[in-house]
């Protein structure tokens, strides 16, 4: 063992929902392990397929002294004994096996992330990204992490191309980042996503909340033909109705300074102004029902969500201009 290399901590805890994070977090945490010893035996296993005695012998050291990492996925899902043997462990941890927990972080096993965190678990967050501004700080990681940096409009153009997954994202970025020599900046990305970016959910909402009916359902239709996921059409349906709201009720003003406040940049402030003098109140209630609706349906809802963002796309059409 290299004197400058130390063991991963023997008690973790990944907690969140981030699919991306949490595998990230996991095959740190191997990393480490292997940078000690080469050798470590990496087992993944989940509670429905694993007896609190089989864990225990996991957990325990073999005769040969042999180190080993061993993933619990989905452990929230663990049943009393099989957490009460995980926390067990916690108490006593072995030297060279180190136990990860990853936790969805939510109500369900919560008893079980409140006790390994007492026992000073290390603790990796994973959390949903939700707010743009949280998208845009992962693609200028990325880029860090690809060897190279994004201006803020290619964060911008990116997230518009590419949409809120954070696979695709950190793909786009990485490949970004090795074609144009580490340098990302708008041009290269409309470059590179030309393609994804008119056929891209944002697109589609774009023409849907200016009015153009046969334009929005072009749009939806390529979107769906190439795969742009449901899910990623109905959030960019919403965030544009939502953004149309936000901007008319703040008035006319000078997008930079309204920027802080909106919290969002000020191009996007500058088009919504644009697009929203042909809404009226009444109308922007509609489509806003409308598009929460619809993000009901994509997730389950609807037996169709093709037929149900068709649907959401002309009834925000219909909305503008009305009441």
């Amino acid at each position: 063992m290299s004197p400058k290399t130390a063991p991963p901590a023997s008690l973790q805890l990944v907690v969140g929902e981030e699919e991306l994070l949490v595998e990230r977090a996991v095959a740190e945490i191997v990393r480490g392990a292997r940078a000690v010893d080469p050798d470590t035996d990496v087992r993944r296993l989940r509670p429905a397929d694993l007896t609190p005695g089989e864990l225990v012998g996991y957990l325990s050291p073999s005769l040969f002294a042999e180190s080993r990492v061993v993933v619990v996925q989905t452990s929230h899902e663990a049943n009393k004994e099989l957490a009460a043997a995980m926390v067990a462990y916690g108490k006593e941890p072995a030297e060279g096996i180190v136990l990860v927990a990853v936790h969805a972080g939510g109500a369900r096993g919560r008893q079980l992330a409140d006790d390994l965190r007492r026992l000073k678990a290390v603790v990796t967050k994973c959390d949903k990204l939700t707010r743009a501004e949280e998208r845009a700080d992962f693609v200028r990681a990325e880029a860090r992490r690809a060897g190279g940096s994004v201006t803020g409009e290619a964060v911008s153009v990116l997230l518009e191309a590419v949409g809120s997954d954070l696979r695709e994202l950190a793909a786009a970025t990485a490949q970004l980042v090795s074609d144009s020599g580490g340098q990302v900046d708008g041009n290269a990305v409309r470059r590179y996503h030309r393609g994804r970016a008119e056929s891209s959910g944002f697109a589609v909402a774009d023409k849907a909340v200016a009015g153009d009916r046969s334009g929005a359902l072009e749009a939806l239709r390529w979107a769906l033909v190439l795969g742009v996921a449901p899910v990623l059409v109905a959030d960019a349906l919403a965030d544009a109705v939502r953004t149309l709201a936000k901007v008319g009720a703040a008035g006319r003003g000078d997008p930079n300074r309204l920027a802080s406040s909106l919290g969002m940049p000020p191009w996007k402030i500058r088009k919504a102004q644009g697009q929203v003098r042909a809404w009226r109140p009444a109308g922007l209630a509609t489509a806003i029902a409308a598009t929460a609706q619809v993000n009901a349906d994509v997730k389950g809802a609807a037996a169709d969500p093709g037929y149900a963002l068709e649907r959401a796309v002309l009834a925000v059409v219909d909305a503008r201009g009305t009441g």
